[in-house]
């Protein structure tokens, strides 16, 4: 197999008082167009797991509180797995084309972490009408905007 490379667009800022992906100026021309869009897929790299152990990991312990013991990593949404890439579906609050930034209401990433690639969320293509999921995460809300009031902290062990 031949080898990849893959470049960091830019990396989030998420602090206090500030939620946002900032570009690398060389990338900011990227963003024409995005402003007309609600959501933004953002693929980050999970730096915190970018190691032997992290990437060696094929199998969770028990993941999910109310899932089965035992699951393989592609199963999960962990981010130790051999690629730490890591997707976030978030919505857009601003584009700044000119400063390259892309404002944002939350990220379930740290600040510092590094943006491998954006892709405008796409309900034609995004968006599944009726998926199938296992019974142990049926409860889990339909959407991402259920998922707001929903506690998350009950539901995962990593």
């Amino acid at each position: 197999m031949k080898d990849m490379k893959i470049f960091s667009i830019g990396k989030i800022v998420n602090t206090e008082t500030t939620v946002c992906i900032e570009l690398n100026p060389r990338y900011a021309g990227g963003l024409k167009g995005l402003e007309d869009y609600s959501h933004v897929q953002v693929l980050w790299w999970a730096d915190g797991c970018d190691n032997e152990s992290g990437r060696s990991t094929l199998k969770e312990k028990k993941p999910y509180k109310k899932g089965p013991d035992e699951m393989g990593v592609f199963a999960t949404r962990s981010p130790e797995r051999p690629n730490p890439i890591a997707v976030s579906n978030v919505e857009i609050a601003y584009v700044d084309t000119v400063e390259g930034r892309v404002g944002l209401y939350y990220i379930d990433a740290f600040d510092g972490t590094q943006v491998i690639d954006l892709k405008p969320y796409v309900p034609s293509i995004d968006r599944i009408d009726n998926p199938q999921t296992p019974d142990w995460c049926r409860h889990w809300p339909k959407s991402y905007e259920g998922s707001g009031d929903f506690d998350w902290k009950a539901e995962f062990n990593f």
